[in-house]
């Protein structure tokens, strides 16, 4: 999709801050698209973007943004989990850095914005903002992470953890499917494992981390606007269970007779489905199995998973217990054993509530409708915010498709979130250490 954004005016970077290049924005967004597209050709996969950590096409990615980020004035460099970093440096009047980031890797047969718009459209506002010849107080970097998605080792926000002190060493034992170990692939990609834990950044020295990503969600094109501003992101509570039944002959037993696991986990599905609607949560039930899995037999035994999420831990949790009340009334009825195993748990992560009102201070600014909602997906800032305050800012996408080749951005809203994501900069300079 390539258009203008509803309701929006032209804007500069921030109040009475003009420059030369707010005046190319229509140059700023094709720049941004194309380098997105270039990203979109590193691929493991012909015919589908894959990009999965520590790979030759994360080491091309590195390369082809730290050539952006040299030709936008920044130092670059590779850290010790496989990150690529930009950085100008500040006057010195505020030690602390203000880091915009997100992440390089991709899911299998992704879409060509999820993360990478967010990382390229950093480098592009820190051009921009080097172009209006401001000096700011404090550096500013852009970071490209590795291993946000988990899609290769199991294990996600790799890069970002790193970073804010809080990765684990005995990930350095997590195979792929390979059979290759993190810290071999470390090495493979020419790095010291035993490095990892010299890329935390010390506790203070982050002053602001600032994230842009497509919403991944379909709110903002309901609401007609091209941006909006990240409450927290969810809580998440991830279960299996198992249905237990008896096998039996699919023509022999009455119906009234049977113990059917797989019409009990169906019933059980549906519930989910009432329960996290009523709370105003979101429950999926994404993966499901079924044994014998023949035909002609009824099914014995099923097992399923719950994804639950929520913005507030409280409501996750009263719906959990609801949910397995729920679930123990259907297998008693029908005469069905259910058993239960949690298997991911993250607490909610809310947004630092004075930097987001900064940047809702730059999206009403940009002539905007600031609009506040949560991330049901995870995101490098949840890793960061133990580290520094976080604020993210989400990018209308086409239809709330994302993790899919049919992902689209406008390119009127690549331009109104360069300018809000460089007036936010501007704000923080403005803001007393």
């Amino acid at each position: 999709m390539r258009g203008k954004s509803d309701g929006i005016r032209a804007s500069p970077l921030g109040p009475g801050r003009q420059s030369s290049h707010v005046t190319r924005m229509t140059e700023f967004s094709r720049s941004v698209l194309a380098r997105c597209d270039a990203l979109a050709a590193l691929t493991e996969t012909p015919g589908m973007i894959t990009r999965t950590y520590l790979t030759d096409q994360h080491a091309a990615a590195n390369r082809l943004v730290g050539g952006w980020m040299a030709e936008a004035g920044m130092t670059v460099a590779v850290d010790g989990a496989g990150s690529v970093t930009g950085r100008i440096e500040g006057t010195g009047a505020d030690p602390q850095t203000v880091i915009i980031g997100s992440h390089l890797d991709s899911v299998r047969n992704a879409g060509r914005y999820d993360g990478i718009l967010g990382v390229v459209l950093g480098i592009s506002v820190v051009d921009a903002i080097v172009r209006s010849g401001r000096r700011l107080p404090f550096a500013i970097e852009v970071v490209g992470f590795g291993e946000e998605e988990g899609v290769r080792f199991g294990t996600s926000l790799i890069g970002s953890r790193a970073l804010a002190g809080t990765f684990r060493p005995e990930w350095l034992r997590l195979k792929d499917e390979a059979g290759i170990s993190l810290s071999k692939a470390l090495r493979e990609f020419g790095l010291d494992p035993a490095a990892v834990a010299g890329t935390a950044r010390s506790p203070g020295s982050v002053k602001a981390y600032l994230e842009a990503h497509i919403e991944q969600g379909p709110v903002l094109e309901s609401l007609s606007l091209p941006v909006g501003v990240v409450s927290a992101i969810c809580g998440a509570t991830r279960r299996r269970f198992r249905v237990a039944g008896t096998a039996g002959h699919a023509g022999t037993v009455p119906m009234d007779q049977r113990r059917a696991a797989l019409a009990g986990a169906a019933e059980m599905g549906l519930a989910i489905e009432r329960i996290a609607g009523t709370a105003g949560i979101v429950g999926t039930v994404g993966r499901l199995s079924v044994h014998p899995d023949a035909v002609n037999v009824i099914p014995g035994d099923v097992v399923f998973t719950l994804d639950l999420r929520a913005e507030r831990d409280h409501d996750r949790i009263t719906a959990l217990a609801d949910i397995d009340d729920a679930l123990d009334a259907i297998a008693n009825r029908r005469r069905l054993a259910v058993e239960r195993e949690t298997f991911h748990e993250s607490p909610s992560v809310p947004c630092d509530p004075a930097l987001r009102r900064v940047l809702e201070d730059a999206i009403t600014a940009g002539g905007v409708a600031p609009h506040t909602l949560p991330s049901g997906a995870g995101h490098d800032a949840m890793a960061i915010a133990p580290l520094a305050p976080v604020a993210m800012l989400f990018i209308r996408c086409a239809g709330g498709i994302s993790h899919n080749p049919a992902e689209q951005v406008m390119a009127a809203d690549i331009d109104v979130a360069g300018t809000i994501l460089a007036d936010t900069v501007f704000r923080l300079a403005d803001i007393p250490r």
